[in-house]
């Protein structure tokens, strides 16, 4: 079962949400509204997704779908 880990920022407004380990070769690709991929830089694997300028009640979770152990990411 995969462990999903949540970091949250306040001053900084980030939200970061990891379901595979952190890599120390992860790359990250901003596909606007301050939604970021973070992915393995070796096999282009999505690894976790991070919010910038999050703040609770932010909607932009509203538009997000991921399913563990599959490569599915909805982002509308």
């Amino acid at each position: 079962m995969a462990q999903i880990k949540v970091f949250y920022e306040p001053k900084m407004e980030l939200l970061t949400v990891f379901w595979q380990s952190p890599r120390k070769n992860q790359i990250c690709s901003e596909l606007g509204d301050g939604i970021v991929l973070i992915k393995d830089a070796d096999t282009d694997e999505v690894i976790g997704i991070e919010l910038l300028s999050y703040h609770p009640n932010d909607d932009r979770f509203d538009g997000v779908s991921v399913e563990l152990g599959q490569a599915n990411f909805d982002i509308s």
